[in-house]
């Protein structure tokens, strides 16, 4: 049975769904961050006139698009809001969070094991995931590639939707059907939602494209979606709910941060006697907040040095004990 695997870490928390020892989906939530379903008042701070949209000016300071105002709602007046989508950033800009009023009660974000139980599987904690899939998770998510057999996959965040390109050598229509279990899997294990645009190789034989609509759906029958049939050029477009960033855009949005948490990740894994001496380079050292390097203190017991090396790269920082 599937079931959902936490991890609390320093400055995140991490999420896999582990079915029959395979890792079917990945979630990374990070403290104090909006989520789907937080009720908060905030202030209006724009409205467009004759339309039933504007800005209002979260308590965080964060500014949200909201839709569905009243007609009498009015520029500087408090308005009660759920949050029905975060902010998403992309390559150069960022998509403000969508909210819409409500008179529902306040209540804070959900937790990540409340997110979690929305699809029905049970939720464990556990202090490190068995055969530690995640540091690979995190590499696929910034390389933005994904290997199978026959070809590979490209996998890019733009501000019109998340492009899935397929490359390989085999024949079209081979390399399009042997893709189609990769792009599932990849779709579930970065947590890919809203627009997403598939680009297979070109199939010219109207039944080759059925039978890799077909292929498709089938390996996409436990996400709820839509999705074009494959047109002429090989290309096929999904559309799922989207409540917030992927695996994707949060590992590329801030590759410095998410260096900064794997190193301290590692760093907690250390078992060897000693000092934790951390090797890393200048901008992962500058990413590692104060008060996750007091959380790694607290949690091992140890006394932390700092190795700064401008040759690692943003991945490549290490952990190691040293005795003096």
């Amino acid at each position: 049975m599937a079931e959902w695997l936490i991890e609390d870490g320093i400055g995140e928390t991490r999420a896999i769904l582990i079915d029959r020892g395979d890792v079917r989906a990945a979630r990374l939530f990070l403290p104090g961050e909006l989520r789907a379903g937080q009720v908060c008042e905030a202030v209006l701070t724009v409205r467009h006139a004759g339309s039933t949209r504007g800005t209002v000016l979260l308590p965080s300071g964060e500014e949200a698009l909201v839709d569905g105002l009243a007609p009498d709602a009015s520029r500087g007046a408090p308005i009660r809001v759920v949050v029905n989508r975060t902010s998403i950033s992309e390559a150069g800009r960022i998509k403000r969070a969508r909210t819409r009023p409500t008179h529902a009660p306040i209540a804070p974000p959900p937790s990540p094991r409340e997110v979690l139980r929305q699809d029905g599987h049970p939720v464990r904690t556990v202090t490190r995931f068995p055969d530690d899939p995640w540091p690979e998770l995190i590499g696929e998510a910034i390389d933005g590639q994904v290997d199978f057999d026959g070809g590979t996959l490209i996998i890019s965040p733009t501000p019109a939707m998340t492009l899935i390109d397929v490359d390989g050598t085999l024949s079209p229509g081979a390399l399009a059907l042997a893709s189609v279990p990769a792009v599932a899997a990849a779709i579930t294990r970065f947590d890919l939602s809203g627009s997403i645009g598939i680009d297979f190789p070109t199939l010219e034989r109207k039944d080759e494209r059925r039978r890799l609509d077909l292929a498709l759906a089938d390996a996409l029958a436990h996400w709820p979606h839509q999705a074009t049939a494959m047109n002429g050029f090989g290309f096929v477009q999904l559309v799922a709910r989207c409540d917030g960033p992927s695996l994707l855009h949060r590992v590329r949005a801030d590759p410095l941060g998410t260096g900064a948490r794997l190193l301290l990740r590692q760093a907690e894994a250390v078992r060897d006697p000693g000092v934790l001496l951390l090797s890393a380079s200048p901008g992962i050292r500058a990413a590692v907040k104060p008060e996750w390097e007091a959380e790694l203190a607290r949690r091992t017991g140890r006394i932390l040095r700092w190795n700064l090396d401008t040759g690692l790269a943003p991945g490549a920082g290490f952990a190691q004990a040293i005795t003096s």
